[in-house]
């Protein structure tokens, strides 16, 4: 049996599926026993932390400064440019002074130029880590937005959720000892428990998501929590890759292009795919606009199968 369930109603809505056909309610003494639980939630009313953001470039207007809400935020200098260019040598001390005095523990970096370099993000991880040794990290750039903004709001959200996470997925693992969990992503898919505690923002929607998938597998009128909590199981483990890669012809671009897909399918592993089951679901490749020729936006989706 494979365990279907929803979070956040009054109680979890459990529903059971073998076979492919539903059935529910679900004891809880059975639910104990199913192969996996695949759980839905929608993290939009979800408590978030106070976040330490540390913004990697150049000097900018008050009003376009980080926004954290009841956090702190810093900007410090360094970043790339969009081709790869360092703009300025990073200040790896004014990173620690930050990290070490903010008092906070869940940390948004974002750097200028990370989708098509990460370095200074790394390093400033690093740095904020010899600080901070308990420090949660989250890194602009494995969300993929060209835009440094939207990068940068999407890091701050997923570093303030990340104790909230945490939370849910321990408490999945009390009540479901010994049942591999799984998050439905927001946009479909799977993630594992350890990818959701990592990145929950990735899982933000994925009530609404597994609703959709279970009301058009359905085909029949079901209660919503129902239908949500029978879509969750459709799913597999899923992770995708954004990045920026600049290539001066179709060799060097076949080249970043595997790159991209190495990466995406050890995301996958990551998300919880069974060993050698990852593969390439879907590959974009866009040029860029109004930027210097080669500059491509990739995108790669990886897929693979529940253990």
């Amino acid at each position: 049996m494979i365990l279907g369930v929803v979070l956040g109603r009054p109680a979890p809505v459990l529903v059971g599926v073998t076979d492919g056909v539903p059935a529910w309610p679900v004891a809880r003494a059975a639910a104990r026993t199913a192969e996996r639980a695949c759980v839905a939630l929608d993290l939009s009313r979800a408590r978030t932390a106070p976040v330490a953001a540390i913004r990697v470039g150049g000097p900018c207007p008050e009003a376009l400064r980080p926004v954290v809400g009841s956090g702190v935020a810093t900007i410090v200098r360094g970043g790339h440019g969009v081709t790869g260019r360092p703009l300025a040598p990073l200040d790896t001390e004014a990173v620690r002074r930050f990290a070490a005095t903010c008092g906070l523990a869940d940390f948004a970096v974002t750097a200028t130029g990370s989708t098509m370099l990460a370095d200074h993000e790394l390093e400033v991880a690093a740095a904020i880590t010899a600080e901070v040794p308990d420090a949660r990290i989250t890194l602009s750039y494995e969300f993929g937005h060209p835009g440094l903004r939207e990068r940068e709001a999407d890091a701050v959200r997923n570093a303030g959720l990340g104790p909230e996470a945490g939370r849910i997925a321990d408490e999945v693992a009390r009540e479901l000892p010994g049942v591999p969990a799984y998050f439905a992503r927001s946009g479909g898919g799977l993630v594992s428990a350890h990818y959701f505690r990592r990145y929950p923002l990735a899982c933000y929607r994925g009530a609404a998501a597994s609703l959709e998938r279970g009301r058009a597998a359905l085909g029949v009128p079901v209660p919503d929590d129902e239908a949500a909590a029978y879509g969750a199981t459709l799913g597999r483990p899923e992770a995708q890759v954004e990045r920026i890669v600049q290539a001066r012809g179709q060799a060097e671009l076949d080249r970043e292009l595997q790159r991209a897909r190495d990466e995406a399918l050890t995301r996958v592993v990551s998300a919880g795919a069974a060993p050698g089951s990852a593969q390439i679901a879907e590959t974009t490749v866009n040029p860029m606009s109004y930027l210097p020729v080669g500059l491509y936006r990739v995108r790669v989706i990886g897929q693979g199968a529940t253990p």
